[in-house]
């Protein structure tokens, strides 16, 4: 209780002395038995700030006497008194100023007004400071930072009206420009006269110390570097210019119907190219015809061809007898031979300088086509092994083919790399149509409906159907589930086209009028995303198959789409594969491996 008392007695005299009242003083109980859960009496101190004054020195940067100079600059912040009507954009105009380089907004961007507070100039930029630094070394005043005045020669401030080397008058540049063309074309007349003896003594143009020589030989900075072109060639540089030439030439395809040129070259490696009867080495045997047509699947490996140093990329039977097999190398070589009999390499046809990517017999096989890499379209002869044309747009050709009907045999089509198919007539070389629809390379060319009609895939993810020789697509066929198609092949029977999908799959589309997407038959399990495997079929259309990037074959069944059979081939990717023409259980697949194999 003494000590409550206690208590009491303080807020008494608190109240004598008229300091606080308990009504005024939130603090206090608020009345004369104040309770022990009450709050003791809190002593308020005075504010204090650590921070130091603002130094209101002016920072003024320029300082004009004419008030309608005043109305296109900023406010200054210091500047106490006004004299005119400034707009909000002079109110309201950042400081400009070297940016901090870790913060690039509000104080490090030199906003005036901003969030932190109210910025004052503190620092000149590097600009102002040239500016001044400039202005004083050219008309003999300046700004000073530190007052409210220039400094300097004030006549000349007077006369000049204050403006600075960065802020001359327009009417002053001008001005400034004619007084230049005066001095140079009087300096010009000056330099004649010192060269027919006038005035100007000779002594002094020729000594590049006078002021004399300075006039005459001033020039632009570029002078010197005209003066230094070479007007006639070495015959040395002359050469190097023509071969430098040749070369680009070559390389930007400079003839653009050339590829690049190689010397062509063929080697026969059989005994004779004649036999005792005289019969030609490409002759179909007498006794080649097929026993049945009854195709089984192959089981074993019965012969290996090794002749190429690099991948192979394709391999074609000879037409009806498939005696012989033609082969493209990525060594660039096109290698055909011998499946009936030895089994060995008959003859090589070097005529391209890349990989070879396609090739294509003729009906009966007494000639075909080649497309590599160098741009170029070869047509050889499959006997002598010379090369009766070649073809080539500049592009790379992807894919060729020749009109299947026997009286267009003289028709190329070929599937080039800028998204054309380009149609020849070879007989006389020209190109007789151009089929430019498609948006990406052109893989596949596909004839159906009795040769009428040619179905192309390509890098678009899409097939497109056209009319042979009307450059207008019939059919477009397009879905966004759709993947590339690098390799189409037409069953026995016409009716259908088995494409090699980039999604693991074989999708079958028909070659009838509509050309629709048979959903029941889709055959899978292999994988070949990314490559251009090749897909085939049986000669008797019972079996579908198809290579994969792991080096198996892989057979269905048409009818219930279920795999048959697996077998692995090569080491690497399977690209291509070929069942025999009349040997209804052998198949022939190339790889990258370089190797070619027989399978029964």
């Amino acid at each position: 209780m003494d000590l409550l008392q206690s208590y009491k007695g303080t807020d008494m005299d608190d109240d004598e002395q008229g300091q606080e009242s308990p009504d005024q003083n939130p603090n206090s109980t608020g009345s004369d038995h104040s309770s022990p859960d009450s709050s003791p009496l809190r002593i308020s101190l005075p504010s204090k700030s650590a921070a130091p004054k603002v130094d209101d020195t002016m920072l003024a940067l320029t300082v004009a006497t004419d008030p309608k100079r005043n109305q296109s600059k900023p406010i200054n912040p210091t500047q106490h008194v006004v004299n005119f009507n400034p707009t909000y954009d002079q109110l309201w105009a950042p400081i400009y100023g070297p940016a901090h380089p870790y913060a690039k907004d509000g104080l490090a961007q030199g906003m005036r007004n901003h969030k932190l507070g109210f910025v004052e100039d503190a620092s000149i930029g590097s600009f102002v400071f040239d500016e001044q630094y400039n202005t004083f070394h050219k008309y003999g005043y300046a700004a000073d930072p530190s007052q409210n005045q220039y400094i300097g020669n004030l006549d000349a401030f007077q006369q000049n009206d204050g403006i600075s080397v960065y802020n001359i008058p327009q009417h002053e540049q001008k001005k400034r420009k004619l007084e230049k063309k005066k001095e140079k074309l009087d300096s010009e007349e000056n330099g004649e006269d010192g060269e027919d003896g006038g005035n100007v003594d000779p002594t002094e143009v020729d000594n590049p110390a006078s002021e004399a020589w300075l006039l005459k030989n001033r020039k632009s900075p570029w002078a010197g570097k005209k003066e230094g072109l070479q007007t006639e060639l070495t015959e040395e540089q002359k050469k190097y210019a023509e071969e430098y030439a040749k070369k680009k030439g070559e390389e930007r395809g400079g003839d653009r119907d050339k590829g690049e040129i190689v010397q062509d070259k063929s080697t026969f490696h059989g005994k004779e190219e004649r036999d005792y009867q005289g019969r030609s080495w490409i002759a179909p045997p007498k006794d080649a015809k097929a026993t049945n047509d009854h195709c089984y699947i192959p089981k074993r490996l019965v012969h290996t061809w090794s002749g190429h140093t690099k991948g192979v990329s394709a391999i074609r039977f000879f037409p009806k007898s498939g005696h012989l097999i033609l082969s493209a190398g990525m060594d660039t070589k096109v290698k055909i031979w011998d499946v009936f009999n030895s089994g060995k390499c008959m003859r090589t046809y070097m005529g391209h300088s890349k990989a070879v990517r396609d090739i294509w017999f003729c009906n009966d096989g007494t000639k075909f086509l080649t497309a590599g890499y160098d741009k170029n379209i070869k047509y050889w002869d499959t006997e002598t092994g010379q090369v009766i044309s070649t073809f080539s747009t500049g592009k790379v050709p992807y894919v060729v083919r020749l009109n299947p009907d026997e009286d267009k045999q003289n028709v190329l089509l070929a599937g080039m790399s800028d998204k054309k198919i380009v149609q020849w007539d070879m007989n006389s070389g020209q190109i007789t149509q151009e089929y430019d629809q498609h948006l990406g390379a052109v893989n596949t060319i596909t004839f159906v409906d009795n040769n009428r009609r040619f179905v192309t895939s390509s890098d678009d993810k899409s097939l497109r159907v056209w009319e042979f020789g009307i450059p207008v697509v019939i059919k477009y066929i397009s879905e966004p589930h759709m993947h590339s198609m690098p390799a189409i092949s037409l069953h026995p029977n016409k009716n259908w086209l088995a494409a090699q999908s980039l999604d693991n799959q074989v999708l079958i589309y028909s070659t009838r009028e509509r050309f629709q997407l048979n959903k029941k038959k889709r055959f899978a399990g292999h994988i070949v995303a990314g490559y251009a495997c090749q897909v085939n079929f049986s000669p008797d259309g019972r079996f579908v198959m198809s290579g994969d990037g792991e080096g198996k074959m892989w057979f269905w069944d048409w009818k219930s789409c279920k795999v048959f059979r697996t077998l692995k081939c090569h080491e690497g990717v399977c690209i291509g594969c070929e069942w025999h023409p009349l040997e209804q259980s052998k198949v022939a697949t190339c790889g990258w491996d370089g190797l070619i194999k027989y399978w029964d």
